[in-house]
């Protein structure tokens, strides 16, 4: 062999192992890097003539596992979804309130224990009735409820908002992600053709691509030029020779009516689209898919919970203030039903109204016989016909019923009335004389007039004797039977409809209150439990693709030793055959 054969190995393996050695310093810098994968600069024989004449480095690769990246991107959306879900639900629990008891008290903060405070100034009332501060003990009681609901649904409804803006932050998320995709596989393309290694971008593109799994579950495949395609469950293109970006506007205002329906322009939530197509029903994993279930389905389900538990009070409530009357009567009772004068009347039975003096001393009376009245407005007409009563259907749309006289009431006794499908009392199906008000969770409410003072709490009845005398006692305060009458309205078992994925069950308000608590506790704790097992699921997932491509501390340590010798070797070997060089040169010149 010629030395300048040799001098050519030699040189060859220097420039060699230092690739090699850079590539391996690079390896161990990066250990800690999110995405990096371990590298290795590949090296062939230079063969000239049939003569090996060195190495030279063909490239540097890494090697990672698609099978399992593609297992690692599922398990990553699956955790994302999974994580987003424990997040709100654990707030949502937190809503609820605590449930505490002991032998001898409850003291919990929740909806249960609230409706229990409420039960217990009811039967301390019980044992006075004309008792004031115990009055407004039970007014201060049932505000409490009222205002929970009402505070629990207006929370409810935040996190229904939150998941909103949420959503609309993850897809800005998910749109720099598609560009970044689509921006490396166009770089990957120009360096591979200039013969340069591609593996740190192809880190940098994986890493994306995680990242966006986390936001959405997608569907993705390589494509023959290297390009990495990406597309939802359904084939709708997010990568291909470009990126398509995804168009989503938050909603500005969330109630209990806001919704998404899908190919609907009216207000509500919009869609999620691309290039115009609606993908909001594609997405299903990741923390989108995990907002759209919440804002769509998990957080209304709690809401409808709430409604329910909400009319059922309503209802227990007004059912007894409407066959009661306060002492003194108010001047005037508005209704809470809409109603026209044209609205068709379908009743029967008799309803007494009467007028009663600051005492409750009667002033007027007259018992109606319903069943003779076609419509509203007739029985507008039949009620202006009682000596000291003013009647009309107001400009909201309520039966609103007045005295005329100075200082005088207006009291009702349902006696044998039954009006409307349900058959409720007259006074009920009007709301004349509603203690709470609201249609749900969101707006209930203690009558207003109660709640100030301007009138007292309903707890007289007015006398149902066959006829009644001017001037007589009709209205007695601080009836036992009526609070007993609210106190068993709230304790006594209701039946309460399937809704919000809680089964149809009976019992009281108090037991629907813990159910609907229980409910979410266990959603909350389920959700936990499953975050628990997705995350050891992708970490598994993780750390087998860091097992198969990571870097190795040990193994590059070791390497870096053993090409520090080569590198060693090779100098060594150049300066032997430098020596040799200028020995002949001496030789011949001598």
């Amino acid at each position: 062999m010629s030395l300048d054969i040799a001098r050519s190995i030699a040189f060859s393996g220097l420039s060699a192992t230092s690739v090699q050695i850079s590539v391996t310093s690079s390896n161990i810098s990066n250990a800690d890097t999110t995405g990096y994968t371990a590298k290795t600069a590949n090296q062939s024989s230079s063969v000239t003539n049939g003569v090996g004449t060195g190495v030279t480095v063909t490239g540097i690769t890494s090697t990672v596992d698609k099978l399992l990246l593609k297992s690692l991107i599922s398990a990553t959306s699956e955790l994302g979804s999974a994580g987003t879900t424990n997040t709100y639900l654990t707030s949502l629990g937190k809503l609820y309130g605590s449930t505490s008891s002991t032998d001898t008290s409850s003291t919990g903060t929740s909806l249960a224990n609230s409706i229990a405070s409420l039960e217990s100034a009811l039967s301390s009332l019980a044992s006075t009735p004309s008792s004031a501060s115990l009055q407004s003990n039970v007014v201060s009681a049932l505000d409490d409820v009222a205002s929970q609901l009402r505070e629990t649904s207006s929370s409810i409804q935040k996190l229904r908002a939150d998941a909103d803006q949420d959503i609309a932050s993850a897809i800005d998320d998910v749109n720099t992600d598609l560009q970044q995709i689509a921006d490396l596989n166009d770089q990957i393309k120009q360096t591979a053709a200039t013969g340069q290694s591609t593996a740190d971008l192809e880190d940098q593109r994986n890493t994306a691509l995680q990242d966006l799994a986390s936001r959405m579950n997608i569907n993705y495949f390589t494509a023959s030029n290297g390009d990495i395609q990406i597309y939802t469950k359904s084939g709708q293109a997010l990568v291909d020779s470009s990126a398509h970006a995804i168009s989503y506007t938050a909603a500005s205002n969330v109630t209990a009516s806001t919704t998404y329906a899908a190919g609907s322009s009216s207000s509500g939530f919009s869609a999620i689209t691309v290039n115009g197509v609606d993908i909001t029903s594609q997405i299903s994993g990741g923390d989108i898919g995990a907002l759209i279930t919440l804002r769509d389905e998990t957080l209304p389900n709690a809401q409808s919970q709430l409604d329910q538990l909400a009319q059922q009070l309503a209802s227990a409530m007004n059912g007894v203030s409407n066959s009661a009357s306060a002492v003194p009567a108010p001047t005037s009772l508005t209704g809470t039903t809409s109603v026209t004068s044209g609205t068709a009347l379908s009743a029967s039975g008799t309803v007494r109204l009467a007028v009663t003096d600051q005492s409750g001393n009667l002033v007027s009376y007259s018992d109606l016989d319903l069943s003779s009245y076609s419509t509203v407005g007739d029985l507008v007409t039949a009620i202006n016909g009682i000596s000291g009563l003013s009647a009309s259907v107001d400009a909201d749309g309520h039966l609103a019923i007045s005295a005329t006289g100075s200082g005088n009431g207006v009291a009702i006794n349902e006696m044998t009335s039954s009006v409307g499908a349900s058959s409720e009392g007259f006074s009920d199906y009007f709301g004349l004389n509603d203690l709470v008000t609201g249609t749900s969770a969101a707006d209930i409410a203690v009558n207003s007039k109660i709640l100030s003072g301007t009138n007292e709490l309903q707890l007289a009845t007015l006398d149902s004797s066959s006829t009644l005398t001017v001037g007589s006692s009709v209205l007695s305060s601080g009836s036992a039977s009526v609070v007993d009458a609210f106190y068993d309205a709230l304790t006594t078992s209701r039946t309460f409809a399937s809704t919000g994925g809680l089964a149809a069950t009976t019992g009281s308000l108090a037991d629907y209150a813990s159910a609907i608590v229980s409910d979410v506790a266990s959603k909350a704790s389920q959700a936990s439990t499953t975050y628990t097992a997705k995350e050891t699921a992708q970490s598994t997932y993780a750390n087998s693709l860091s097992s198969q491509s990571g870097v190795n501390l040990d193994e590059e340590s070791a390497k870096l030793s053993t090409l520090q010798n080569k590198y060693t070797a090779a100098s060594a070997l150049i300066q032997a055959i430098n020596t040799m060089y200028s020995a002949l040169l001496s030789a011949v010149q001598s």
